[in-house]
């Protein structure tokens, strides 16, 4: 353990690691994803997929021994039973730090398939780390405001086809694809700024998911719910970098997609699209109330 060692010592290790480690895994990655692009037969692609899937989950691994190493945290987690690498996942979860991903993995990593997020196009210019996510086949969005799509209305509806065009890939591997409802981090700023009626988050998007939903709900075996709690407040990443985060506490709720949202179109169907906003903002109400327990059960220390 290095949790003798200065926070500002154990935080620059911490980050000489991982990008130690990011760079020994990339090189295979990028080798496998160029064969992968080279052979365009689809049962070795998918054998390919799993090499590479196997490679950033190496990845993880190195990144648990060394959040392990900087300091020990206590982690109170519930529900992870019933997860398996054999089945394709829907997941959400709210969305405090960038800590929240790593936490994720650190939880999540060969216990189910990899998770792949939604990314903001621009994020693929980040080095290295954006390739790999290009590489893994992460869908990357570009985001249009209400006044563009006004004004380009021929832009309207990318978002479904990137995101089908992604899902389209997914369909041979399992896969759990993640995606931050809140489509931000939270702050206390955002959340007055949206007037958001729940206490502790910002208001949904269920466009995402209702997206994901409609290019592969059949393939999804079930959607994981998942409420993460820092009792010392949102922490940083040097936060994180520097065995500052004491304490997480996290819990999973694997659900069963209802049906009636399966094989319908949430950009055309006016209904169900009221439908299923309805749903998530009732499971935001319920993840609110949770989040309010788990502050009381586990106060700030």
């Amino acid at each position: 353990m290095l949790s003798f060692l200065p926070a500002p010592l154990r935080g620059t290790l911490a980050g000489l690691t991982l990008v130690l480690n990011t760079l020994i895994h990339c090189v295979p990655l990028f080798a496998v994803a160029l064969l992968k692009l080279l052979v365009p037969i689809p049962a070795i692609q998918r054998l390919l997929r799993y090499v590479m899937h196997g490679i950033a989950e190496s990845w993880i691994s190195v990144n648990k021994f060394w959040m392990n190493l900087v300091y020990p945290t206590r982690w109170d987690t519930q529900g992870l039973e019933g997860l398996d690498m054999r089945h394709s996942y829907l997941v959400t979860s709210n969305h405090q730090s960038w800590v929240d991903i790593l936490v994720l993995q650190y939880l999540l990593n060969r216990r189910m398939p990899l998770l792949k997020f939604f990314l903001k196009q621009e994020l693929i210019w980040v080095p290295v780390i954006g390739l790999c996510w290009w590489a893994l086949e992460f869908p990357f969005m570009k985001r249009y405001s209400k006044e563009f799509l006004i004004k380009y209305p021929e832009k309207r509806g990318q978002d479904l086809a990137t995101t089908r065009k992604a899902c389209e890939r997914y369909k041979t591997n399992p896969v759990s694809v993640f995606n931050f409802l809140e489509g931000t981090r939270f702050t206390p700023s955002k959340h007055e700024q949206q007037n958001s009626p729940f206490q502790h988050l910002l208001k949904p998007k269920a466009g995402g998911i209702a997206f994901v939903l409609d290019a592969m709900g059949e393939q999804l075996h079930a959607l994981v719910n998942v409420t993460i709690h820092y009792p010392q407040g949102r922490p940083t990443f040097w936060d994180l970098l520097s065995g500052q985060v004491k304490s997480v506490v996290v819990r999973f709720e694997k659900m069963e997609i209802p049906a009636s949202f399966i094989g319908k179109n949430y950009d055309q169907d006016e209904a169900y699209r009221l439908e299923f906003q309805q749903w998530v903002n009732q499971l935001w109400e319920q993840k609110d109330a949770e989040l309010g327990a788990l502050k009381e059960q586990f106060p700030a220390t």
